[in-house]
């Protein structure tokens, strides 16, 4: 009887123990809020795409202008008014969208405004153009996840040449994009974040990647691709410290690259690294990435989280 009675005692003594252990263990993960790391770079991955996706459009259009070419249509779901709103000194290439995009993972509507001076041809090196979102909503179709675009661009063509010629006459076509975007989120939180991104194209079409780096500083911090507060009001800054490459046959998907989110108010940053598999293993080959590496810092704690690319 008093050997049963030990057993007992020993075994609510270890159930105790257990609990209290797993109690600690659940306080310490609580303890360090990495919710809005994560939602800032979801929030700032969904920008980048949504915007690069209407970018694209941007360039077919100004691209087909030069060459000559029709515009109508070229994007898809999308009418184009390029002659009730041109002036004297101003061309205006003005785009309502109400459908799926060309690549198919965008739903849009609303409007995107171009806008450059008379005689400014967009095949040449420095040309400039002005881009701006009206309105415009942008639901991925794949998580029905939605955003608001306001704002305008600065859109310029650092050194000449069209996509159409990557692979014969050209290797390499450079895009500046800079200026700032009002993005309202679907939980209604609005926020304006400032912009400073190169995009270089390589490759031949259908056959793309694109190479991204940031050239923005503010407040101390360089590199910076984007930087303006998230959606809980914290000021965040976003550098590029390898640049990012996305791949055209992978949906214009981030496959490799580092990208360093900075939250100074709140002692944290988070390094996401891109180019992951469902295994969270590096993609190999011609593999398209699903996931991506968010590595966490909050004072003296830290920790490594995989995250499904938005």
């Amino acid at each position: 009887m008093k050997t049963k009675t030990i057993f007992k005692l020993t075994a609510i003594l270890i159930a105790v123990i257990g609990i209290n252990i797993a109690g600690c263990k659940k306080d310490k993960t609580s303890d360090t809020d990495t919710n809005s790391l994560q939602q800032l770079s979801k929030d700032e991955v969904a920008v980048d795409n949504a915007t690069n996706d209407v970018l694209n459009d941007a360039n077919t259009v100004l691209s087909g202008s030069n060459s000559g070419k029709s515009i109508d249509m070229m994007p898809c779901n999308a009418t184009i008014d390029s002659v009730s709103h041109s002036t004297t000194d101003t061309i205006v290439y003005y785009m309502t969208f109400n459908g799926l995009s060309c690549s198919g993972t965008h739903t849009r509507t609303g409007n995107v405004i171009i806008k450059k001076a008379v005689g400014t041809h967009w095949i040449n090196a420095g040309a400039m153009v002005y881009i701006t979102y009206e309105n415009l909503n942008i639901t991925k179709v794949s998580s029905g996840k939605s955003l608001t675009l306001n704002g305008t661009k600065t859109f310029e063509n650092v050194n000449g040449g069209v996509l159409a010629q990557l692979g014969s006459s050209i290797i390499s076509v450079t895009h500046k994009i800079s200026g700032s975007v009002q993005a309202t989120f679907d939980d209604g939180t609005t926020r304006t974040w400032t912009i400073a991104r190169q995009r270089v194209f390589t490759g031949t079409l259908g056959q793309l990647l694109v190479t991204e780096s940031g050239f923005g500083s503010a407040d101390g911090y360089s590199d910076l691709v984007v930087w303006g507060t998230n959606r809980k009001g914290e000021a965040f800054y976003t550098q590029l410290t390898s640049a990012v490459t996305f791949k055209q046959v992978c949906g214009w998907d981030p496959v490799s690259g580092i990208k360093v989110h900075q939250i100074p108010g709140d002692d944290k940053k988070a390094t996401i690294t891109f180019g992951y598999d469902d295994n969270n293993q590096l993609v190999t080959g011609s593999n398209c990435p699903t996931r991506y590496k968010l590595d966490w810092v909050k004072g003296q704690k830290n920790g490594t989280i995989y995250l499904p690319l938005p």
